[in-house]
Formats: C-alpha cells, sequence, structure tokens
C-alpha cells in the first residue's frame, strides 16, 4: 500500500487500486507525453475522479482523498514517474494554472432517430466509452477543435453538420468540456479512427441503456456492462436526454426550444452544466 499525510489522517491506497488505475490512464500515456508531467496530471485527474466515484465504493476500506493526496500516491507508484515523486505539489500546482487554459471540445452524435448515440473507446482494453473529443489547439476555435478530433477519432466529417450554438458544456472541476450536438447521422456511416493506438472501437448505444448516475444499473442490465465503463459520459447523458425531449416537442412552443436554457441537477461531484438549446 501507498501512504500519504493529510492535514487530518493518513490515508492508505491499496496497491491494487493504484494498479488497476495506472492500468487504465497512465500506462497507455504517448511516449512523448510522459516527460511533461504536467501533461501527465490531466489522466492523473481523470484516475482521480474514478477512484472517488467508483473504486471507493467497491473496496471496502478504500480512504476518501484529495487530488493532491492521490497524485503523490500515483507519482510513487509508477515507475516513470517516480522522478517527480518529490515534486508533486510544485507539478500539481503548474497544472493547475495550465489547464484553467485548455478546454476540451468534440461531439455528441444521434442517429436519425435520435435514440442512439455514438461512442468511442479507448485503446486499452480496459478503456471506457465516452465521446469523441480533445483539448484545442492554440489559437484553434472551439468549433474547428470539435471537427479535428471527431475526424481524428472517427473518420466522421461534421464539419458541415455543427451548429456553433448547439452544444451541452460541463466544467468537470476546472476544466471546460464543451460537446456540439450532431443529430440525424445514418447508422450506417461507417467510421474509421484516423490515430493510431488511441481508438479501439466506436459503437452506437441505445441512448435509454446508458447510465445517468454512477449508481445507475441500466447499463449492467440491458448491456452487460458496468456504468463505470461509461464514466466519462455520464455527465452528459441526462442534459443530453432533456435536449432530445425538448427537440422531440415536449416543449411549449418552438420558441421555448430556441431560447430556453437549463441548468439539470449534477450527475457527478464538482461538475456544473450549461446547455443551449438551438435549432
Amino acid at each position: 500500500m501507498f501512504s500519504a499525510n493529510t492535514e487530518t489522517k493518513r490515508v492508505e491506497i491499496p496497491s491494487s487500486v493504484l494498479d488497476d488505475l495506472c492500468s487504465r490512464f497512465i500506462l497507455h500515456i504517448p511516449s512523448e507525453e510522459r516527460d511533461n508531467a504536467i501533461r501527465v496530471c490531466f489522466q492523473i485527474e481523470l484516475a482521480h475522479w474514478f477512484y472517488l466515484d467508483f473504486c471507493m465504493q467497491n473496496t471496502p476500506g478504500a480512504p476518501h482523498c484529495g487530488i493532491r493526496d492521490f497524485a503523490k500516491a500515483v507519482f510513487h507508484h509508477c515507475p516513470f514517474l517516480l522522478p517527480h515523486g518529490e515534486d508533486v505539489q510544485k507539478v500539481l500546482e503548474q497544472w493547475k494554472e495550465y489547464k484553467m487554459g485548455v478546454p476540451t471540445y468534440g461531439a455528441i452524435i444521434l442517429d436519425e432517430s435520435l435514440e442512439s448515440v455514438l461512442l468511442v473507446q479507448g485503446y486499452l482494453a480496459k478503456s471506457g466509452w465516452g465521446f469523441p473529443k480533445g483539448k484545442v489547439n492554440e489559437d484553434e476555435a472551439p468549433h474547428d477543435c470539435a471537427v479535428r478530433e471527431v475526424l481524428e477519432e472517427t473518420g466522421f466529417d461534421i464539419k458541415n453538420r455543427i451548429c456553433k450554438d448547439r452544444y451541452i458544456e460541463q466544467k468537470i472541476t476546472d476544466q471546460l468540456v464543451r460537446l456540439y450536438i450532431i443529430p440525424g447521422v445514418s447508422k450506417d456511416t461507417k467510421f474509421n479512427p484516423k490515430t493510431r493506438k488511441e481508438i479501439r472501437n466506436i459503437e452506437w448505444f441505445p441512448i435509454e441503456k446508458l447510465p445517468c448516475h454512477r449508481n445507475d444499473m441500466t447499463p449492467k442490465s440491458k448491456l452487460g456492462l458496468a456504468p463505470n465503463r461509461f464514466f466519462m459520459a455520464i455527465p452528459f447523458m441526462r442534459p443530453l436526454r432533456e435536449w432530445i425531449s425538448r427537440l422531440k416537442g415536449e416543449s411549449d412552443s418552438d420558441e421555448d426550444l430556441a431560447n430556453s436554457r437549463t441548468t439539470p441537477s449534477k450527475p457527478l461531484d464538482n461538475i456544473r452544466s450549461k446547455l443551449r438549446y438551438i435549432t
């Protein structure tokens, strides 16, 4: 076990849990990024989120810990991060400052019936399912980033389909994630990632079978997959369902649909939502 001191008590994260988290989130980092501890912190943040939402409830005695102590555990557990082990606090401070200006953009691709959504799976066997997206480049417009990332991860060009004002936006911890909604895509479309060893699978999933929160066991009973396999999609599912309901005519009028904004209840901790409904 790894031990980390906090202000209130000493916490211990089981090595088996750290092994699993490193396998899911850290070890697949491209070699050119491994030497950049700040870039690695983005993956550590995802691992921390996963740990809090899934590992703790499935591992008796697993302690609650903040990102600082969690990062220390990972830095001392993962071999290629060991050289940075004594500078974790400094690295985290630099990372938090850096990530404030690096939002992520992508797309929620819906079929013609608005009943299925396209998800991608990372290259590693343990990778979960999420929406195609990626970090914005310097001086790149948000919608251009979404177009580029979706093309890279799925081979599908949304350039002529994207509406700049139709998106679901979440702020997860300190990082903005915006996904543009792309409805009406044929299920017969052929998808093929442009990047190597980044995307393993691309599949359509029935929206009704996907989880809206971490304890939603619908995918377990309907798909044979635990909800944690969709943890990156979970924050967007409830607002997406709201958007589809509105689009299908459950709003009072077309004008309401075009002008309404809603803030759904939080599906996970530390998440703030912003929706724009534009047709």
